[in-house]
């Protein structure tokens, strides 16, 4: 076995373990918490569904889907923060470079470049790429949410306006599905899901 391969096969079994790293989110039909592997999954499927819908026609889906599979990948060691932890929040940034430098590293140089780059991308959020990944990725949960009568946002009490934050990508990025979400927090709203 080359060493290129050697490595690319380590590196393949550290990203296995991201079928373990639990979410805050349930899955659909409310069995139990989903796991990174399967919200990457999902952000890659809806990304490719609604990509006719994208606001920009620079995106080119191929790098989004690409996107989607490394995004979360850094939370093998970083684990997951839930995105209303104001507390988690505060050093995530430097747990998650931590752990993108000890897993991308486990790659051939020229792939470490690739994913590492392609995850710093996505975190920054600037290219219409990342804007249109950033957007599904924010999408996922909240449909997820919905689909569990409010299950993230009743438990934690997320108020309103933090739900219509975390969604605003939506807006500028999917326009056409605004008013889906617009409709979602109303009649989550009318359902007390979520604080007003």
């Amino acid at each position: 076995m080359t060493e290129k391969l050697k490595r690319q096969f380590e590196f393949l079994v550290e990203a296995d373990k991201m079928k373990n790293i639990l979410r805050q989110t349930m899955l659909m039909d409310k069995s139990r918490q989903e796991t990174d592997a399967e919200h990457s999954w999902h952000f890659a499927l809806m990304a490719l569904t609604f990509y006719e819908y994208a606001a920009s026609d620079k995106v080119d889906i191929n790098r989004v889907i690409k996107m989607a599979l490394v995004h979360d990948l850094v939370e093998v060691y970083a684990g997951d923060t839930f995105a209303y932890d104001l507390i988690g929040n505060l050093d995530k940034e430097k747990r998650e470079k931590e752990a993108a430098d000890k897993l991308f590293s486990l790659l051939p140089k020229k792939q470490e470049e690739e994913f590492r780059g392609l995850w710093e991308e996505f975190d920054k959020a600037e290219t219409p790429d990342a804007l249109y990944a950033s957007a599904i990725d924010r999408l996922q949960p909240f449909l997820s949410n919905y689909k569990t009568d409010g299950y993230t946002w009743v438990k934690y009490g997320v108020p309103i306006d933090d739900i219509y934050k975390r969604v605003a990508p939506v807006k500028e990025i999917l326009p056409e599905l605004w008013g889906f979400v617009e409709f979602v927090i109303k009649d989550s709203c009318e359902k007390g899901y979520i604080k007003k």
